[in-house]
């Protein structure tokens, strides 16, 4: 394993490994696996919990690490092919890449959907552009469509709770002021049809998954002997979830055109989860991969309330992070310098 890109991309079997594997790392710590080693971590956008928890990986394993934000401390960095470079960018990843791989063992990458054109985010090729540039081991730590450090910490955290493999996961779209992208719908979706689960993509006609997103969970779900649907008809979707994971994303439909899409949006505010969701779900656990705008995205008494698991599901990003960069790097020779 030398490259970490999709949960799909792996056999499920080696997914298990991963998670046995963080299972053991939290029990039984190695803080001396990766001693001496070095990540790069390099964020065209914003982070809280995969910025720290990246990081605490390497430093508990024995490792350390550096962060670059292009254009906030670092050179801003083109990333279009061909570009005539007379903007702001100083710099492309063509050469950056390169370089900071030199300087470290691993390099993981994060970089958001441009949210203006939906053919080139549901083809992800940034994410593969930047992997095809080093030698070192490599990280998405989200890209346009996909977000597999979000996805194996939610199966983790499906484990953990006990909730059935064949058990029901309903990913509902909930409100939000603005547009967001569909890598974490579409990771987690994956992520459930892989474990066989029961899924169910609660949304307004508006936002149903594009093709290409459907047809990959389709093929997960038959991978794995689970399902996956889609409806917008609330309480019948909701019905007997084992897991209600709420998340914002973009129309399809009005991909890139913010004042449609604010038009849409401002008749969906009843698209707020509440106790009252639970109806036909009174057990069911609350997910959500943060961060969350409160009474907007879910109620006060949700996300305060017994069944919300959102701080342990973020902890989990912990463990199986040191799980994938334990796979990707112990063990291995260090690269000449």
């Amino acid at each position: 394993m030398n490259r970490f890109l999709s949960l799909g991309a792996l056999e499920l079997g080696e997914i298990e490994e991963l998670l046995a594997l963080a299972r053991r790392l939290e029990r039984f710590p190695e803080p001396s696996a990766l001693a001496g080693r070095v990540a790069g971590l390099v964020f065209f956008d914003p982070s809280l919990r995969t910025l720290a928890s990246m990081q605490s990986a390497m430093a508990r394993l024995g490792g350390s690490s550096f962060v670059i934000a292009p254009g906030r401390g670092s050179w801003p960095l083109e990333t279009r092919a061909g570009a005539v470079m007379d903007g702001a960018a100083s710099e492309h990843v063509r050469e950056a890449l390169p370089v900071l791989a030199g300087y470290a063992d691993l390099l993981a990458v994060r970089a958001f959907a441009s949210l203006t054109d939906l053919a080139a985010d549901l083809a992800d090729e940034p994410m593969a552009t930047f992997a095809a540039l080093v030698q070192t081991p490599f990280v998405n730590l989200e890209s346009a469509i996909d977000h597999p450090c979000q996805a194996l910490a939610d199966w983790r955290t499906l484990d953990e709770l006990g909730i059935p493999r064949a058990g029901k996961l309903v990913l509902t779209w909930a409100n939000h002021p603005k547009p967001l992208p569909l890598a974490v719908p579409a990771a987690v979706a994956e992520m459930a049809a892989l474990r066989g689960m029961e899924v169910v993509v609660l949304r307004p006609e508006a936002y149903a998954f594009p093709e290409p997103l459907a047809a990959r969970t389709a093929r997960a779900a038959a991978r794995a002997g689970g399902s996956f649907r889609e409806s917008a008809e609330r309480d019948e979707a909701l019905a007997g979830a084992a897991v209600v994971y709420a998340k914002s994303w973009a129309s399809a439909r009005h991909y890139g055109d913010r004042e449609a899409e604010a038009a849409l949006r401002r008749g969906l505010g009843d698209w707020c989860v509440d106790e009252d969701w639970f109806a036909g779900a009174p057990a069911a656990r609350f997910f959500h991969c943060l961060p969350v705008r409160r009474n907007v995205v879910v109620a006060d008494r949700v996300l305060d309330g017994p069944r919300s698991a959102v701080v342990f599901q973020a902890h989990q990003r912990l463990w199986v992070q040191m799980a994938v960069l334990h796979r990707l790097l112990a063990g291995g020779e260090r690269r000449g310098r």
